[in-house]
């Protein structure tokens, strides 16, 4: 017997009952209220409001029932049961006369068997009644949302023909009896079958528009979505296979086994900048899989965003986290998770944004229990080592600085997403935009403005231009260079659209924003404030205590997000990181609450004292409040660094004197504001000496070097956005720094464009190191004002084309310092050969070339020979691992024969045969220059080595030849054996991996020690 009183008593544990099971586990509490006829229509439509909080609409239900009095309360208490149990036959002879004079009542009384029954055909019979002229096809559109499951679309179908009184209802109820009856199947299969279906709704609903920057269009995914450059980063030790070019692969194979690094693990990790697209790549994976296209080795895909989960405050355990913070199943939920349980190899877990986590992996904590409750951190560092749920796939993204070498030893595969190619940049406006020619006046903006270009190679970047595309082509993009430039563009935006200039009280240009400025500071406190606590999702209190109000978040720059807390309204989220680190800079530029002594203590700060941000903060010394002072100053203490790198660079460039005019709107005080912008130039500059200082002096007879430290590219970054040359000369005026090395570093576009600004004003020539990055053709672009201090150029592993390479070398033909190129590892074909042969034809100090690992045939072979005959002073030509054959190979032996400087030349795994060893054999005959020839993993074969051997007795300069992996015999290595008994000049011949005998190595070794076996 259920009281009122004791109804009341347990409201919060119903609430909570009727929340974890979902909108649709909620709605079929309602078909049972309803067929027993205890809610009537009007208190149904009540409780079916659609975009209402689940919470609000359990409580509404509550206070419903608790009005009936007693029999309400018990009715719900059975309704609920019913639910839960799902065990009502599907068998319903009830309607065996469909012409009924009630067929609505009939609908209404059988509502949770025929909801049931027509689960599985809904489609069809929507298309019976189109047919039937029963229903339009905007009604049949509109129950086939994508954002309703087949239950949910079966209960608007029966919803309809409630209100239709044309016939629809006595049409369902035939349609119904009608329908086959499905085959029983045991409860565990019915479970999780049933929660794969809805799982699958969900996550299609979830994922068809995209939401990753804006919150008020509805992009359709699957319509705009473009592809990233996704690359497989490889480990191979010194004794592994030669590694070929990058490999680049779709997301499609994103569990493919090449590029394993541990088998025992797994976990696969993709690693971006901020704004590069990895919550766009995860939802396109979500969406791929919910709708059947891809990825269906996977019974249950669980989604989860990590700056949401670290709200998560009570403790969870495996069930939980699936269940109640992702999908609810309506039947069976124990069988469903023991089902999760035996088939973990059928189960993937995405975790978006761990470097959104403010807790530091660690694997001390084990734990394998998944019914067992643990705070949210151990439970996820659980999941990503196998512990809990093992043999489950995780894809786990992450910006590279958060991602330790302790959590990469549970990493079973590492994929770097590096932005937009340049083709990426055109098809993802061409996508965007289908008005007749905006598109193509957008590509064409972009590549007449180089700065602008760079910018787009990140998708947020993109977004913006395509975000703003009127304001674009209408002024042009040549002003814009810096980010700061591009988020003020888009602020400017943001607030017109908000605020249109003909109902605005200010004029165009600048004025909206000092009119909106306390909308703008609210929106700044509040994202400063959860930098410094780690905290990227804001409820309702926390928006009312950064007093950000209703109007502030129309501005736009606010958006739900998608809440992990079961009943809760949704928080707001900025609309990307980068979004909340603007309007952080953009409060602290402003701020009138710091002072001196708050300065001082970060300036002197150990975690901090050397940090653009704090640098740039000293200055600021404008008197307020000690209760500020302190909050301020413990944010920036606490903030992450790779947030507080960006929000520095974009406080150095709200600074600039480009923006000054900007600053000088919003700041009362135009000397402050000089006094801040004169410090920021001097600590800049003084940090980047000081950088440079700290290098270890050379060793002797060696060139100076140095590996740049994580705050050495912040440091450029700030330089750059301030856009002042003058200060760019002065933080490098007396550097001396023959090679600096800036390998995995992340350096993209905007990076290159960064470093050119300050790097071209050195004074000494520099040898620049920039591997295994994400330059590009776009990239390469951005570096040409900085050539000409070059003397050496790597760009080893950056996914760099002909485009690229051709006007790199248009630029150094004018570049008397540069004397080397490394450019192997890249997408170079036989495009860029006839660039390539005028550099070496035109360069009269040009010293090294290293092509290695491209797709150069022997069509590029031929021109470059031609470019080499007008050599006289390159001295390394690195062309291992292309395709030139035997072919190729003759041009180059042929222009080699008379060359009178190359000392080493490298035609590594090209496929060279026996005519192409005699080539070259005829070549060492006459060159008397060349000093190592490698030919290791081609097909010389025995008929090769002896024209090579006959090449070798004439020779007089050739030390070392490498025939490694050549399948040479002992008749190979006895003519070899002949040759050097007349050739004193050769020390080593490499003949490893060759068919040779354990007896046959140890023979040959001991006949002439030269030959390496």
């Amino acid at each position: 017997m259920c009281t009122q009183e004791g109804f009341q008593a347990q409201r919060s544990q119903l609430v909570g009952l009727l929340v974890s099971r979902s909108l649709e586990g909620f709605e079929g509490v309602l078909d049972w209220l309803l067929s027993w006829e205890v809610l009537s229509w009007e208190d149904y439509e009540s409780l079916s409001i659609v975009g209402q909080p689940l919470s609000h609409l359990a409580r509404r239900l509550l206070d419903t029932m608790w009005s009936k009095g007693a029999w309400g309360c018990e009715k719900l208490i059975a309704a609920i049961h019913e639910a839960q149990a799902d065990s009502q036959p599907l068998m319903l002879h009830e309607l065996s006369d469909p012409h009924s004079p009630c067929p609505v009542h009939k609908l209404q009384i059988h509502r949770p068997q025929i909801v049931r029954r027509l689960y599985s055909h809904v489609e069809g019979v929507l298309d019976l009644v189109q047919e039937q002229g029963f229903m339009s096809q905007y009604e049949c559109d509109g129950i086939r949302l994508p954002i309703f499951t087949s239950a949910q679309r079966a209960r608007r179908l029966l919803d309809l023909a409630t209100l239709k009184a044309n016939g629809l209802a006595a049409f369902l109820l035939q349609c119904v009896q009608q329908l086959p009856v499905p085959a029983a199947l045991p409860l565990k299969d019915v479970a999780y079958k049933k929660y794969m279906s809805k799982l699958k709704a969900t996550l299609s609903a979830q994922s068809r528009f995209l939401s990753s920057y804006d919150g008020e269009e509805n992009l359709c995914l699957e319509d705009i979505y473009t592809e990233n450059i996704l690359e497989v980063q490889m480990n191979v030790g010194p004794g592994g296979p030669r590694q070929q070019s990058p490999a680049t692969v779709s997301l499609e194979e994103l569990f493919h086994p090449q590029g394993r690094l541990n088998e025992d693990a797994d976990t696969v990790l993709v690693v971006g900048e901020a704004g590069s697209g990895k919550t766009t790549l995860l939802q396109q994976l979500q969406f791929l899989w919910a709708t059947g296209q891809d990825f269906q080795e996977f019974l249950f895909v669980f989604p989860f965003s990590c700056r949401q989960l670290q709200c998560v405050t009570k403790p969870l355990s495996v069930h939980t986290l699936l269940f109640e913070h992702c999908c609810w199943p309506d039947v069976g939920p124990q069988d469903v998770f023991q089902f999760l349980l035996d088939h973990p190899d059928r189960v993937l877990l995405t975790f978006d944004g761990f470097d959104e986590f403010r807790f530091r992996f660690s694997d001390r904590e084990r734990h394998c229990s998944p019914t067992h409750c643990m705070p949210v951190q151990n439970l996820l560092f659980n999941l990503l080592q196998g512990n809990l749920l093992k043999n489950a796939r995780k894809v786990l993204t992450s910006r590279p600085d958060a991602v330790t070498a302790s959590l990469r030893k549970y990493v079973c595969k590492e994929l770097s997403l590096k932005g937009f190619s340049e083709e990426g940049i055109e098809l993802y406006m061409r996508k965007h935009h289908h008005k007749p020619g905006v598109a193509d006046r957008l590509v064409h903006l972009l590549r007449a403005s180089s700065a602008l270009h760079g910018l787009c190679h990140l998708p947020v970047f993109s977004w913006i231009v395509s975000k703003c595309h009127q304001e674009l082509l209408l002024q042009g993009g040549g002003s814009l260079k810096t980010s700061t430039d591009m988020y003020l563009l888009i602020l400017r935006h943001f607030l017109l659209h908000a605020y249109p200039p003909d109902t605005a009280h200010q004029g165009p240009g600048p004025s909206p924003l000092r009119g909106r400025l306390p909308m703008l500071m609210h929106l700044g406190r509040l994202a400063l404030w959860g930098l410094g606590r780690c905290s990227y999702v804001f409820s309702a209190r926390q928006l009312q205590a950064a007093q950000v109000d209703a109007e502030d978040i129309s501005l736009g720059f606010l958006v739900p997000a998608k809440t992990v807390v079961p009943g809760s309204s949704a928080p707001l989220e900025f609309l990307h990181i980068t979004f909340q680190c603007f309007f952080a800079a953009f409060y602290l530029v402003l701020s009138a609450d710091l002072t001196s002594s708050s300065l001082r203590y970060l300036f002197n700060c150990p975690r901090l004292g050397g940090s653009p941000l704090a640098r740039l903060l000293l200055p600021l010394c404008i008197q307020g409040s000690g209760r500020e002072e302190d909050s301020i100053r413990t944010l920036l203490q606490k903030a992450e660094p790779h947030n507080l790198q960006i929000t520095a660079a974009f406080l150095a460039g709200l600074l600039s004197q480009e923006h000054r005019h900007l600053l000088a709107e919003c700041q009362a005080s135009e000397k402050a504001l000089l006094r801040r912008q004169t410090c920021a130039r001097s600590c800049l500059a003084r940090s980047l000496r000081t950088h440079f200082r700290s290098i270890p002096p050379a060793v002797p007879g060696e060139t100076k070097s140095m590996h740049a430290l994580p705050g050495f590219l912040g440091l450029v970054r700030s330089l750059y956005e301030m856009q002042e040359e003058r200060l760019a000369q002065d933080a490098v005026r007396g550097l001396d720094v023959g090679h600096l090395k800036l390998t995995f570093c992340s350096v993209g576009p905007s990076e290159c464009a960064a470093l050119a600004f300050v790097l071209r004003h050195l004074r000494q020539p520099v040898a620049l190191q920039l591997d295994y990055n994400s330059v590009g053709d776009v990239g390469v672009e951005q570096l040409l004002p900085c050539l000409g201090v070059c003397k050496a150029l790597y760009l080893r592993d950056n996914n760099i084309s002909d485009r690229g390479i051709c006007k790199l070398v248009e630029h150094a033909l004018h570049c008397e310092q540069l004397q080397k190129l490394a450019l192997f590892n890249n997408k170079l074909t036989d495009g860029c050969a006839h660039s390539m042969a005028k550099l070496l034809g035109c360069k009269r100090n040009f010293l090294a070339l290293r092509l290695g690992n491209n797709h150069i045939t022997a069509a590029g072979a031929k021109v470059l020979a031609q470019g080499l005959q007008d050599n006289t002073s390159l001295q390394f030509l690195g062309f291992w691992g292309n395709k030139v054959g035997d072919t190729g190979a003759q041009a180059l032996a042929e222009a080699l024969s008379d060359h009178q400087s190359l000392k080493w030349l490298s035609l590594v795994g090209n496929n060279i045969g026996s005519a192409g060893a005699q080539a070259l054999a005829v070549m060492l005959e006459k060159n008397t220059v060349l000093e190592e020839l490698c030919l290791e993993d081609n097909n010389v074969y025995d008929e090769g080595v002896n024209y090579l051997a006959e090449g070798l007795k004439k020779n007089s300069s050739l030390k070392v030849l490498k025939l490694s992996n050549n399948c040479i015999t002992c008749v190979g290595a006895e003519a070899l054996l002949q040759a050097l008994e007349t050739n004193d000049t050769i020390l080593e011949v490499w003949l490893r991996g060759n068919s040779f005998s354990p007896e046959e190595v140890e023979t040959l070794t001991h006949k002439n020690t030269r030959l390496l076996l």
